[in-house]
């Protein structure tokens, strides 16, 4: 028998959020992100599933572009980071990607170039994220260097990331959003401005395309969640069985350190899933665990391959009952707060040891 932890990946859900996405903004088009082998949950395949609805894919490498070329996927495909070496620029034109330019040395490389067939260009904006992207002075001199090489670049679209589009303070995204429709209006640019937050919270950021990333996966990106966030569906759902129930005394210590120990007499359940799965290690006594539907705490540091849950309250619990560590009727991002971390450390940390199960999606 095989050992039980599973991600059960729920195509179905990706296509169901990748609708709401494109339903938040109706006279947009939404690129659907996949880099990180989509968040975790297999880019190849979630790329497959969306294949008839979604027009283009983003990706952050030449690597994992070629990947789903290999894979037989047609539509257009982004490098979200451009290209990390001149010499990728032949790659690029034959496998027909598109391109983000947000550095000099790219542009020059560029335009230096001499490719088959023109290059889709997005030029990066640096509207305050300070990450990727040339400076709002400095913007326009490199738009029309590229309008001025047509059969280099082809079908130029200002492109800027967004800091705080999660956040419920709206100060610093109007901010960057000011800065963006300056020069939107000066160069009368086609753009692409909405991350998964703003795809759902933010309608004047709709552009002529958006990038709806975590959001595809069922996360909630929101610091407030809204309608439209609040009916994502989880597509990963990590699954796991008892392999061990015991019996402590009160006062007795669970795990390395004994962090956690028992106030009253308790059945301790070992599920195996752990750090080795990619589960946090820095997962709080607490964390929410759901054992044949019902929620108990993690209790006790994570190992490698198990961790620990106090049952005591769950006498039907037994060993083969089954586990979720997140997804059905456990959302990661609740999960994340617990490790103090995010939803997308979580998703994208599962390691390739854990088994991938597809739940084949609805296309009609």
């Amino acid at each position: 028998m095989s050992r039980p932890l599973v991600a059960d990946i729920d195509l179905g859900a990706l296509r169901h959020n990748y609708r709401l996405a494109c339903e938040q903004a109706p006279q947009s088009r939404a690129v659907a992100v996949l880099k990180a082998d989509a968040y975790g949950h297999g880019s190849v395949e979630c790329a497959h599933a969306l294949a008839d609805i979604a027009p283009a894919f983003a990706v952050a490498s030449l690597e994992e572009a070629v990947a789903l070329r290999d894979a037989g996927i047609a539509q257009p495909i982004m490098l979200l980071e451009g290209v990390f070496d001149a010499e990728e620029l032949p790659l690029i034109d034959a496998h027909r990607l598109w391109i983000v330019v947000h550095s000099d040395w790219q542009l020059d490389a560029l335009l230096a170039f001499r490719p088959r067939t023109p290059i889709p260009t997005w030029l990066k904006l640096d509207s305050g994220m300070h990450r990727l992207g040339f400076a709002p002075e400095a913007f326009v001199a490199r738009w029309q260097r590229l309008k001025a090489a047509p059969t280099q670049a082809t079908d130029l679209h200002l492109m800027t990331h967004f800091a705080t589009a999660d956040a419920l303070d709206p100060a610093y995204f109007r901010r960057q959003m000011a800065c963006v429709e300056a020069l939107r209006q000066q160069l009368e640019a086609p753009v692409c401005l909405a991350n998964s937050p703003a795809t759902l919270a933010w309608p004047q950021a709709h552009g002529d395309w958006n990038r709806p990333g975590v959001m595809l996966y069922g996360s909630d990106p929101l610091e407030g969640a809204n309608d439209a966030s609040r009916a994502l569906k989880p597509v990963m759902t990590l699954r796991s069985e008892l392999i061990a129930v015991r019996e402590l005394a009160t006062g007795e210590a669970v795990g390395y350190g004994g962090r956690w120990r028992a106030m009253r007499p308790s059945r301790i359940g070992v599920v195996a899933c752990g750090y080795g799965d990619g589960y946090d290690r820095h997962a709080q006594d607490g964390t929410p665990v759901l054992v044949e539907g019902r929620r108990v705490p993690l209790v006790g540091k994570v190992s490698m391959d198990m961790l620990t849950v106090d049952l005591t309250d769950v006498s039907e619990a037994d060993v083969g009952s089954r586990v979720v560590l997140w997804g059905e009727g456990l959302p990661v991002d609740e999960v994340a707060r617990y490790c103090d971390t995010i939803s997308y450390t979580l998703l994208t940390g599962i390691l390739p040891r854990v088994p991938r199960r597809y739940r084949a999606a609805d296309t009609v």
